[in-house]
């Protein structure tokens, strides 16, 4: 069941928005998203939350300019997807710019699984670090860094992970999620965090001297990769994030990209010069991610370092080829998990758990977020590990914090999960095969005490109806340059409408032509095939449709029912 609910849009901060000289329409959408002056709207680089407010980044800062001087070897460990491999290119990109001696190393998740384990240590030293630098991981890696310290290897953790009970002693740790840190944007994302570690080194060398005579590395280069682990990894768009995206796709917007980034817009078919946020979370992100799906991210890593355009293209063109493999893969796996569901009723429970043996590993998070989606329940898939474990990825929905469910499990099973970690939103965890159907039990039982009823109804939050007058190309394509994301919602409005032709398409898309007025609209609904009656009422997206060249508009629809 799902509720369409308007958002509330205070009319003082709405009045305040227009007299600033912001659009009527983004002045009402901007009030409902709490927006209370122009000062929120302005992602300049100077509105930037000074780096120095970060715990630890001037003590990281000191560490690395020391090593740097020294000519100390540098390894960057990477996580496997999105954020991780952005946060790995902004190290490589802008440490190599400093005159550093740096490579990296990015753990194979079905070998290795995730962080800074002590396996990984020992895998590291055939490089010869003295300094090993986690993004986007390392906040639990507590028996990894204590591996670092026997083999004499300083360790600066880079995260954004929520901490566990214990903190690793690392020698330097930049988290804004860890205790004691009062940076006000605790959203940033593991490449946001790193990339603040850049600037604090930057601003460290610039005081020894480092770049007298000669000019200084421009770090703002970097933003096209911040911008883009940042809108990936799904974190809040606060200000902070969107001025680190905003300014990333004003470089896309004009073609002031990294050859990566420029050659991953031509392998996803999309025209950077019209780059979105939608662009970097569904054409980008998931070609990234393919590699630490299916392969290695490594592969997704060197996309992003090489300067050579060829290269670059290559590489995306391999990246584009998995993420195909990665679709089709998750096609089977959704049919089989639909099956398996047939024989439940899941608004009977508050939680779904889904294992089968023949699972990707690689490809339960999106499985878990599609039934998700789908049931409106906080889910996790599981897939067959090593040695007799699984290892399940969760996602959960509004009112849950999944990490925090399965903190709960543990404190009420301590042998139950032998690893987790994660956030509000998604997590990971593994346990024992054997014990699949007791932690199923034990979450479905946890979830049950934390969530309120009333939030395991979806709820559809919109913008209300769009005047008439505004159902226009130029009206999507001022909607289409801002910047939309978790916590900051893409517009959804919504209305009733007739239907005057509808069909499906490819067996599994419903395409409509509605009335409004007197005007009639394109609409679809992707994934599905349920025919509408004649009159709707309909939550949607105005989006931009071009067909042969031709630009049009089209509603995305998000929900419909009879009116």
């Amino acid at each position: 069941m799902t509720r369409i609910l308007p958002r509330p849009a205070p009319a003082r901060a709405v009045t305040r928005l227009i007299e600033a000289g912001t659009h009527p329409l983004l002045a009402r959408i901007y009030a409902a998203r709490g927006i209370q002056s122009r000062d929120e709207l302005d992602y300049s680089l100077k509105s930037l939350l000074p780096p120095a407010r970060l715990k630890g980044v001037d003590d990281a800062a000191r560490l690395l300019a020391d090593a740097i001087e020294a000519g100390a070897r540098m390894v960057i460990v990477a996580d496997y997807d999105c954020d991780g491999a952005t946060a790995c290119a902004v190290g490589i990109r802008a440490l190599r710019a400093f005159g550093a001696d740096v490579g990296y190393l990015v753990p194979n998740r079905f070998e290795y699984g995730y962080g800074l384990t002590p396996a990984i240590v020992e895998l590291a030293t055939g490089l010869e670090p003295e300094v090993l630098i986690t993004v986007d991981n390392g906040i639990a890696s507590v028996e990894g860094v204590a591996a670092a310290r026997d083999h004499g290897i300083a360790t600066v953790i880079t995260d954004h992970h929520l901490p566990g009970d214990e903190l690793p002693e690392a020698d330097v740790i930049v988290n804004p999620n860890q205790p004691g840190c009062d940076f006000p944007s605790k959203a940033l994302a593991g490449v946001g965090v790193m990339f603040y570690t850049m600037l604090a080194l930057r601003a460290e060398l610039r005081e020894r001297g480092a770049f007298a005579g000669k000019a200084e590395p421009n770090l703002a280069e970097l933003l096209d990769l911040v911008a883009l682990g940042t809108v990936a990894d799904v974190v809040k768009l606060d200000h902070n994030n969107r001025i680190l995206v905003a300014q990333g796709l004003q470089r896309m917007r004009a073609d002031r990209m990294q050859p990566g980034i420029r050659a991953l817009f031509a392998a996803a078919g999309r025209d950077a010069t019209r780059a979105t946020s939608f662009d970097m979370g569904f054409a980008l992100g998931p070609r990234l991610n393919a590699a630490g799906r299916l392969a290695d991210m490594s592969l997704g890593i060197e996309c992003l370092i090489t300067d050579d355009m060829g290269r670059a293209l290559n590489i995306a063109q391999e990246l584009d080829k998995l993420n195909r493999e990665r679709r089709a893969i998750e096609a089977d796996m959704q049919q089989e998990a639909m099956a398996g569901l047939d024989s439940i009723d899941p608004g009977s429970h508050a939680s779904l758990t889904l294992f089968q043996p023949e699972w990707h590993q690689g490809v339960i998070g999106i499985l878990a977020g599609r039934i998700k989606e789908k049931f409106h329940r906080p889910t996790i898939a599981f897939a067959r590990g090593n040695d007799g474990e699984i290892k399940g990825s969760g996602r959960s929905i509004p009112g849950l914090h999944l990490r925090d469910a399965l903190d709960l499990v543990t404190k009420q099973a301590p042998d139950l999960i032998l690893r987790f970690g994660g956030h509000a939103m998604a997590a990971g965890l593994t346990i024992r095969e054997t014990e699949l159907a007791r932690f199923e039990a034990i979450f479905e039982n946890v979830v049950q005490g934390l969530i309120d009823p009333a939030d395991l109804t979806r709820r559809l939050e919109t913008d209300g109806a769009l005047e008439d007058s505004l159902y226009n190309l130029e009206t999507a394509r001022l909607l289409e340059r801002e910047i939309w994301g978790q916590g900051f919602a893409p517009p959804v409005f919504d209305d009733t409408f007739r239907v005057e032709n509808q069909r499906i398409l490819k067996d599994k898309h419903l395409k409509l032509q509605l009335k409004k007025g007197n005007t009639r609209i394109d609409a679809i609904q992707f994934n599905h095939a349920d025919p509408a009656a004649p009159n709707i009422h309909a939550a949607f997206r105005l989006a931009v449709n071009e067909y042969n060249g031709v630009a049009g508009i089209q509603l995305m629809l998000e929900h419909f029912e009879a009116a």
